[in-house]
């Protein structure tokens, strides 16, 4: 056979098609169903891509729900955020206070049916409890919750003040005194105690001129050695009605800063003291004077 016999030989057979393949025979009663044909799979470096475009959308998700969180917790107050406790910027955790009820008909100290300002509810229950985890002390609680007048005047460095504030308190007719002490996981140590007079007008004088003046206490308190007036104390901090009075010991002080404020509202003089090793917190103190002003009130 010469070569161009077998040329066209096979060119005659490349143009023969190819068999058409056959499907199994279909048994009896059951639908046809067409051949299953696999798609094919994308090469191995797109199956990459793609799983990363999933991954880079994933994160900017979370990234944009975590902008919308940190945003709005910094629109929160931190009492609105589940788990930021408030004691994290410095205030004590009190408990929840409750105003001891009135006798029946007796109107409150601020009332205006009530003229001379008297303190109906006992006293002793008007005095601040212990914040949560302080220690007590339990020396102020006195005979039946009613503290010695010397036991408060003990808190005064000099003898001769003793004497003068005694007679002071003395002519001024006070009643009773009710306190509490405590002292906190930081070493700050609280005194509280509750005045009481005859009337709103005798009280607001023993505080104005008798116990402060504008600028200083006019008895020096154990433990401190100058005081002034805190002008740093916040006008939030003060109560309606409530005539406070902060005060501070200055610079240089000793191995611990005092800080004390009086306070008067209706027949009721407060004196807060609070004292602790290096320096006494302003925002503790903020938040005690501030909250036994509302018991008063």
């Amino acid at each position: 056979m010469t070569e161009q016999q077998q040329a066209e030989q096979t060119k005659q057979q490349a143009e023969v098609p190819a068999p058409v393949p056959q499907l199994p025979p279909r048994p009896e009663g059951q639908p046809f169903a067409p051949p299953r044909v696999d798609a094919p799979r994308p090469p191995k470096d797109r199956r990459v891509l793609r799983a990363a475009l999933r991954w880079t959308a994933a994160v900017v998700a979370f990234a944009a729900v975590g902008a919308g969180t940190a945003y709005g917790i910094t629109r929160m107050e931190r009492t609105d955020v589940p788990g930021l406790a408030t004691g994290s910027d410095g205030r004590w955790d009190y408990p929840e206070l409750v105003k001891p009820p009135l006798p029946a008909g007796r109107p409150g100290p601020v009332a205006e049916a009530n003229k001379s300002g008297t303190h109906y509810a006992d006293l002793r229950e008007l005095v601040l409890p212990a914040p949560k985890g302080a220690k007590a002390e339990g020396t102020l609680r006195g005979t039946d919750g009613w503290l010695a007048t010397k036991d408060f005047l003990a808190q005064y460095t000099k003898e001769e003040d003793r004497k003068e504030l005694g007679q002071t308190l003395t002519d001024y007719g006070l009643r009773h005194i009710a306190a509490r002490g405590w002292t906190t996981a930081d070493g700050t140590h609280t005194r509280v105690y509750l005045l009481q007079f005859d009337t709103a007008e005798v009280a607001d004088h023993v505080l104005s001129d008798e116990l402060t003046s504008y600028e200083a206490p006019r008895y020096q308190v154990r433990g401190g050695d100058v005081y002034e007036r805190d002008l740093d104390f916040p006008v939030a901090a003060h109560v309606s009605d409530v005539h406070t009075a902060p005060i501070r010991e200055t610079k240089p002080y000793g191995a611990e800063q005092v800080r004390v404020a009086y306070l008067s509202c209706g027949d009721t003089v407060a004196v807060i003291i609070q004292s602790r090793k290096g320096r006494a917190l302003a925002v503790p103190f903020q938040q005690t004077v501030t909250l036994q002003g509302e018991l008063l009130n």
